[in-house]
């Protein structure tokens, strides 16, 4: 480690050291046998074991994910699992929490841990080894753990034997053999950087080493558990190659699918809310969500400008993309509502409505935007909603009565009609369509909106549009409304109209 490292290395000791002294006082008057049966107790009870001795790290009750996941390496010792658990989930610690249980009550003796170089190792062992050796409570119940001579940053055995080693990733892993004692633990913990996700090549090399240099430590007679902590940073990265050889890869992000926090006890809604709202979209889904984004595959900058008044355009059209989920928060598809105008062969993105909502606060928007559309003075206001085969039970069961309850509660109706047109495949409809006006300067988003939070996702799902990514409802809606003014242009000038629709007003 070089000095720097070093001086970090020993402060962060000491802060771990002084910590995990105060928060574990013991009992010292209890008897022998008392002793006997509450250590037995808590060995029967890994949650409570980890509760008792590891009070400064479990803050939060676990979530039943965890509690799942700590259930499968403790019942499998020859194992293989990855858990892309989001930042802030616990999968380093509750990872620490099994292994040295494991430890403790013998049944592991070997651990490797790896990271992507060695002083990030030794960091990810320094809790390991600051715990074993200050914790009161751990020496209290299983006796004096720091070993003399063979206490370092890096290596260090216990004096019941069990060691652990940091390698960084592409040294050597030889001589990790101790006594006749191959590893039978390989953590990899945080092996991916941002930098190396961009050359394929270098990750092809790192799991390459991982598959035939470190992986081969073990014994072939003799159980190993491999726990591979790290989200999916990239399309193509460690994590996701070696997930394909696990027994199991555990993805959770930090909202379920209904919007809720996965670990409420810890991260509350306005806690996460307020994290998100700090970020962009992207980075909250490669961090939070397990959903890189490779931004600028097809639309590398936006262009934005200045937009004439609305009721200047020869077209005007309010599109809405809406997805059938019903909830506010959360990793599923959003809506999207574009207010698009045409005029001198340019299309102009006047105003965006892009979140997850409720499908009352999506017909609330659909409202905002036909009053903006009248305040604006345009004429014929034309709303159009996304309506294809699938989505119709959808439209007519559930927006449907939404949008008659406003029309009553507002006192009047909104012209909608529902586009059922047959559409190819997203990403390829939105590439055809938007970006030749993108590369041609004819795609224009208003500079006055720049800022504004639903024209930042619309930009951040723009820049993000790629065969495989998997939230586009901005792009989509854009998309929508810009086919449907060109094909109004090429009718009107030509007499002829490209593509099927099959639309119907209600």
């Amino acid at each position: 480690m070089s000095l720097r490292s070093d001086k970090a290395y020993l402060a962060q000791w000491q802060e771990f050291r002084d910590n995990t002294l105060k928060a574990t006082p013991v009992d010292l008057n209890e008897t022998t046998l008392d002793k006997a049966k509450r250590i037995k107790h808590l060995e029967a009870n890994p949650e409570q074991w980890f509760k008792y001795y590891f009070p400064n790290f479990y803050t939060s009750e676990a979530a039943p994910f965890h509690i799942k996941g700590t259930k499968r390496v403790l019942d499998n010792l020859e194992w293989f699992e990855v858990r892309s658990w989001a930042r802030e989930l616990s999968k380093s610690g509750r990872t620490m929490f099994e292994q040295l249980y494991n430890a403790l009550t013998r049944k592991k003796k070997n651990i490797i841990m790896s990271s992507s170089t060695y002083d990030n190792a030794c960091r990810l062992l320094l809790p390991y080894k600051s715990i074993l050796e200050a914790n009161n409570r751990i020496i209290n119940d299983y006796g004096e753990q720091e070993s003399i001579g063979n206490w370092e940053a890096g290596e260090f055995t216990t004096r019941e034997g069990v060691s652990f080693r940091a390698i960084g990733a592409g040294q050597s892993p030889r001589g990790t053999r101790k006594d006749e004692v191959r590893p039978d633990v390989i953590l990899i913990d945080d092996i991916d950087t941002d930098e190396e996700c961009r050359n394929p090549e270098r990750i092809k090399q790192k799991v390459k080493w991982i598959e035939e240099a470190l992986i081969p430590t073990r014994s072939i007679s003799g159980h190993l558990q491999i726990i591979v902590c790290g989200n999916i940073i990239a399309k193509y990265c460690c994590v996701t190659e070696l997930a394909k050889k696990a027994d199991y890869h555990d993805i959770v992000n930090i909202r379920d699918k209904e919007g809720k926090s996965t670990w409420p006890n810890k991260n509350t809604e306005a806690s996460i809310d307020r994290v998100l709202r700090t970020i962009s979209f992207n980075s909250a889904q490669k961090e939070y969500f397990n959903n890189p984004i490779s931004e600028g595959d097809i639309f590398k900058e936006l262009t934005y400008g200045k937009c004439p008044p609305l009721s200047y355009c020869e077209d005007v059209v309010v599109y809405a993309d809406p997805s059938t989920s019903n909830k506010d928060k959360g990793n599923a598809s959003t809506k999207a509502i574009a207010i698009i105008g045409y005029r001198q062969q340019k299309y102009y993105v006047y105003k965006m409505w892009v979140d997850t909502m409720s499908n009352s606060k999506f017909v609330d928007c659909l409202y905002e935007a036909y009053k903006h559309l009248t305040l604006n003075k345009v004429d014929t206001k034309r709303i159009y909603i996304e309506n294809n085969s699938l989505q119709d039970p959808f439209y007519e069961q559930v927006l449907l009565p939404l949008i008659y309850q406003r029309s009553r509660d507002n006192g009047f109706t909104i012209p909608i009609t529902p586009d059922a047109r047959r559409k190819p495949d997203k990403f390829f409809r939105i590439e055809g369509t938007l970006e030749p006006h993108n590369r041609l300067g004819r795609l224009i988003f208003n500079v006055d909106q720049k800022e504004e939070p639903n024209m930042v996702r619309t930009h951040d799902q723009m820049l993000a549009v790629s065969p495989t990514t998997k939230i586009m409802d901005a792009p989509d809606a854009i998309e929508g409304a810009c086919w449907l003014i060109q094909n109004r242009v090429v009718k009107k000038n030509s007499g002829f109209s490209y593509g099927e629709r099959s639309n119907r007003k209600y």
